[in-house]
């Protein structure tokens, strides 16, 4: 039997969430926009709470190990359990357990959708959401090793999420897989925007008309989600972080990266940036 999960996975800073927004609005249909803080439709697959409720543990007396070990069961039992499609936005780069297994389950996935951004821009506006300056950023994008969530100083509201390099995670969920990965552009959902939603949309094997998709559209453009998070925060923002929706621009990097960074991107990084464009 065919999994029920639908993966909507990126490194983080490339459209991810405004794809979630864009996808609550188009599943609930109403005549305004989804609160950015209730997107129960698209939930993270690291959510801590999530993870005690369907294990019956407590994460926080685990290590992060012992967490990754039962994640595969996590999502298999979700997968089990859905009457419907389940979306789960993912961070996690697509890797093997030390048994072998996969983190993320073959047999609890229906598909997946992969959203890709210019390295270049996804160090400034990651750099922003994690307070961090853009050589540490830089560096961390050019770390295999480096994860989210993993200091055990602290308890974090997400599980441990391992990056990989930025091309490492890239390549981890695109090369091919025994399930469809449909690949996002940032830049193609910034500049042909309607078209390139409503293909994904056909995809995930939604029949919406032009207008409804056209609807969701607006109501998850950039300047809508901005305001929402200036009247009431928005729950996924980092702590450290003024803004999640800071610019979303195509090229701001070049008026804030110095020369020897971007040098140092494009090294760590050239042979994916060649695959997809951006060089």
């Amino acid at each position: 039997m065919a999994g029920k999960i639908i993966w909507l996975a990126s490194y983080p800073k490339s459209g991810n969430t405004w794809f979630r927004v864009y996808l609550s609005n188009l599943l609930r249909d109403t005549d305004e926009p989804v609160s950015i803080n209730k997107l129960d439709r698209t939930p993270i697959a690291s959510a801590r709470n999530m993870f005690d409720e369907a294990t019956g543990l407590s994460s926080a007396e685990l290590t992060n190990d012992e967490i990754d070990n039962l994640r595969p069961d996590v999502y298999q039992s979700l997968s089990d359990e859905a009457k419907d499609y389940l979306y789960f936005k993912i961070h996690d780069a697509y890797t093997k357990l030390d048994d072998g297994r996969n983190l993320i389950p073959t047999t609890a996935t229906k598909a997946a959708i992969y959203f890709v951004r210019n390295p270049l821009d996804v160090a400034t506006s990651f750099a922003h959401h994690s307070n961090l300056p853009y050589d540490k950023m830089i560096a961390a994008m050019g770390n295999s090793d480096y994860a989210f969530c993993s200091k055990s100083d602290k308890l974090h509201n997400q599980l441990r999420q391992k990056l990989l390099t930025w091309s490492g995670h890239v390549e981890s969920w695109t090369t091919p897989k025994p399930f469809p990965v449909h690949v996002m552009k940032y830049e193609e959902m910034k500049t042909n925007t309607f078209e390139t939603f409503k293909k994904v949309t056909r995809f995930l094997g939604l029949r919406h008309t032009d207008e409804q998709i056209l609807k969701a559209l607006n109501f998850s453009s950039f300047e809508v989600l901005a305001e929402q998070e200036k009247k009431e925060g928005f729950k996924e923002k980092s702590q450290d972080a003024k803004y999640f929706f800071r610019k979303g621009l195509i090229g701001s990097w070049k008026e804030e990266l110095e020369n020897d960074l971007v040098k140092k991107i494009i090294s760590d990084n050239e042979d994916v940036m060649k695959k997809y464009g951006y060089l």
